[in-house]
Parts: C-alpha cells; sequence; structure tokens
C-alpha cells in the first residue's frame, strides 16, 4: 500500500471516529466537571437533613422474643435476619426482618420497644410528619406519593418498596422517601442530585439502570475512544515531513 493511501485511510478513519465519539466525549467531560466541582453533601442532601436526637439510655426494654412469639401467632416465621432499634416519633421501635423460607420472601414486622405491641407500616399522615421532622428547612409539602413500584430510571430505584414520597416547596424541590414498612427516611433526592443522576447515566452510557458501569456499549465506545488516539498518533508520525 503506497504511503499517500494509507495515510488518507487513516485521516478517513480517525475523522469519522472523532464525529462517533466527539458527543459522547463532550459529556464525559461535562460530567467530569461536574462531579469533580460539586459537593457530595449537598448532592446527597446531607445539609437539608435535621438533627435527630438519639434515644437514651434509660429504656426498659421488651426482650425481642417475646415479640418474635407474638408475630409467630400470625405468621410463618423460620428465620430472622434482622434486629434493628429504631426510634419513630422519639418511640423507641424494633424492626424485626423475617421469613418462613431461608432467604426468600422477607418480611419486616414494627413494635413497640417497651411495650411489645405490634405496629403496623407507617400511613401517609405519620411518613408526612416523619418526612418534616426529618427535613432540616421550613416548607411546605408540596405533594405526597405512595410508590409500590420503581423503574431504572427513577430516583428512588432499587429501595425499600413501599414508600411514600413527600415532596416540599422548596427552591431545591427536594422530595423525601420515607419507607412505610421499614419505617425510617430512605432518601433525600434534590434538584442537584437529578443533575448528577443524568450525567451520571451519560458517563457509565447505561440507559437502562444508570449505574452498570460494565455495560458493552461503554466498553465499545471506551475501546473506540482509544482506536482513535492511536489513529491520531499514527496520522501524525505518518505525515510529518522528513528534512
Amino acid at each position: 500500500m503506497r504511503k499517500g493511501e494509507f495515510q488518507r485511510k487513516i485521516r478517513k478513519a480517525h475523522r469519522f471516529l472523532g464525529v462517533a465519539l466527539g458527543i459522547q466525549f463532550l459529556f464525559w467531560t461535562i460530567g467530569g466537571l461536574y462531579f469533580s466541582w460539586s459537593d457530595m453533601d449537598e448532592i446527597h442532601g446531607d445539609h437539608q437533613k435535621a438533627h435527630i436526637h438519639p434515644l437514651g439510655v434509660d429504656l426498659n426494654l421488651v426482650n425481642p422474643q417475646i415479640i418474635i412469639e407474638k408475630i409467630k401467632e400470625k405468621d410463618s416465621v423460620n428465620f430472622v435476619f434482622d434486629l434493628k432499634l429504631i426510634q419513630i416519633f422519639d418511640e423507641p421501635v424494633y424492626q424485626i426482618t423475617y421469613s418462613k423460607v431461608h432467604d426468600r420472601d422477607k418480611k419486616i414486622q414494627l413494635a413497640n420497644a417497651q411495650t411489645g405491641v405490634l405496629r403496623a407500616p407507617l400511613t401517609k399522615e405519620e411518613a408526612v410528619n416523619m418526612a418534616k421532622t426529618n427535613f432540616a428547612d421550613d416548607a411546605k409539602v408540596k405533594q405526597v406519593e405512595y410508590l409500590t413500584t420503581t423503574n431504572g430510571h427513577h430516583e428512588y430505584r432499587e429501595q425499600p418498596l413501599p414508600a411514600y414520597a413527600v415532596t416540599f416547596n422548596h427552591p431545591s424541590n427536594t422530595t423525601v422517601f420515607v419507607a412505610a414498612e421499614l419505617g425510617t427516611v430512605q432518601k433525600f433526592r434534590n434538584n442537584k442530585w437529578r443533575v448528577f443522576d443524568f450525567l451520571w447515566m451519560m458517563h457509565t452510557m447505561d440507559y437502562q439502570s444508570r449505574d452498570n458501569i460494565s455495560n458493552w456499549l461503554l466498553r465499545a465506545f471506551s475501546l473506540f475512544g482509544l482506536f482513535s488516539i492511536l489513529s491520531g498518533f499514527i496520522l501524525f508520525f505518518v505525515s510529518r515531513k522528513r528534512k
């Protein structure tokens, strides 16, 4: 192959690779700038989380086994996966995760940790009050949504369900997600996080679930980017004039 023809093919390959990769390189650059110049605490909404006083040590707690026996009266319990002490409106509450079959069909039961009385999942009113208590800024509730399913693009994806999404009338358009069965606040989502999430999707090129950084499209574009750089180097050396 003659040198001129070889240079022409290299230029053509480099040009088409540049057009194909240019837009994605732009998103990678914009995303990298946003990630590096942003405060992750603000993106996660940490500055909007109110300080909740922990429970004191002078608590007269019932034996969790008593509560497990009460659960057995209404449901089959063969395995206990987790037992936590949480607080709901300054009240100590046991959060028990159990199932009949090992590692399948897990269920959650809340119970008053001082009286042993089983309690139902959070109601809408309780979830709204919990969201207000945990939101540091003074803002009115704009919208409340009860979630039973989410998709790969939802801002509450892969989180415990059912849950209440409590959105506040605030410049940040913050939504506080409260898991009904767990009885706890799970996530804060604001406008900064939404921008971050979109750029993260463009960065990872995962347009299905947004978080898979091992997808084949990203791998392919990474290889194409490498080929584009190598073709540029080749073009530089084969086209330079010799003295």
